[in-house]
């Protein structure tokens, strides 16, 4: 889906931007992330779904493609990135169902059965 591939062809060039900037605010962010997806008392992947949940409560596309990749390249299935969607619909009640349509395009395009 074209509107997949330029989300990720944004974040990769701003990614690449702010590197170039040496923006020590992203910097500081990168590591945030390395430090929060790490393993630790709960594994990566469930990580990764904690986030997916999350980002169709705050509706953010960018993020849902994101983390659905993330957790599906830690070894998520597609059942479970539903249910991780489905708890963020229910956090988020109406308006996260609505966002959790993109969800349900990301997952569509990854998970071709």
């Amino acid at each position: 889906m074209d509107r997949l591939k330029e989300l990720s062809t944004r974040r990769k060039k701003a990614h690449t931007r702010l590197l170039q900037l040496k923006s020590k605010t992203y910097a500081a962010f990168l590591e945030m992330e390395r430090a929060a997806y790490s393993d630790g008392a709960l594994p990566r992947k469930a990580k990764e779904l904690i986030a997916v949940g999350i980002s169709v409560v705050i509706d953010c596309q960018s993020c849902m493609q994101w983390h659905i990749e993330q957790a599906a390249a830690q070894g998520a299935t597609r059942q479970e990135v539903l249910e991780a969607m489905e708890v963020g619909m229910e956090m988020g009640g109406g308006p996260a169902t609505v966002s959790a349509r993109f969800a349900l395009e990301v997952m569509d395009q990854l998970f071709k059965d």
